[in-house]
């Protein structure tokens, strides 16, 4: 697991993440949520995830079960990071915010399907 820096637009957050396997977990997801912002997320344990600077410019949103809990800065807009519902020992972390990773670079990224979300059955 390597430290990586992740940054909102505005640099109001900072947060230090330690991700499972790298880049290697980054995916997208179909739900309604996920597609509207155009998301790429890799994987951090819970206890891979910590606030540097900014907590009290982040807001939270939940939707539909309200058990995965998305961050956002309120400052600029951006997502950081989220609990995920589907396993919430972990978090999802936006690669776009992760300090010298360019989502390009990562070439196809693959869809996981929250359309058809095991928690919903």
């Amino acid at each position: 697991m390597k430290n990586h820096k992740l940054t909102c637009h505005c640099g109001a957050v900072e947060l230090r993440v330690d991700l499972s396997d790298g880049v290697n977990t980054a995916q997208r997801c179909n739900c309604s949520f996920c597609v509207k912002r155009g998301n790429i997320s890799a994987t951090a344990p819970l206890d891979g995830l910590r606030i540097i600077k900014g907590a009290d410019s982040l807001t939270l949103y939940q939707w539909n079960t309200k058990v995965a809990k998305h961050y956002f800065c309120k400052v600029c807009g951006i997502y950081t990071h989220h609990q995920r519902r589907s396993n919430p020992n972990e978090f999802g972390v936006n690669v776009a915010g992760l300090e010298g990773i360019h989502p390009e670079s990562l070439g196809e990224i693959p869809w996981s399907d929250g359309i058809n979300h095991s928690k919903d059955r």
